[in-house]
């Protein structure tokens, strides 16, 4: 799924889902050696309510737009369940 991040946000860590079905991810840390990736794996973990090992970036490292995964299917499934995981 994409991601959309604010690196450097007063309002992180904050996810919220627009109504394009896109996340964006507000994290505090800015954008220097990977930390704003560590606040948004935190951050969509918390949110998700999954541990932040089961998310990984897989594109975009670099980049505000990301695509991750939830690396577990069940925990995938538990998310699509909630109705916050975009299909």
């Amino acid at each position: 799924m994409r991601v959309r991040v604010k690196p450097g946000s007063r309002k992180g860590p904050l996810v919220e889902r627009g109504p394009d079905g896109v996340f964006t991810v507000y994290v505090k840390e800015r954008a220097v050696d990977g930390a704003a990736n560590a606040g948004v794996v935190a951050a969509l973990a918390e949110y998700w309510g999954v541990p932040p090992r089961d998310i990984a970036i897989v594109a975009g490292y670099a980049a505000r737009i990301k695509t991750v995964t939830v690396t577990r299917e069940q925990r995938t499934a538990s998310i699509r369940d909630r109705g916050t995981c975009p299909e």
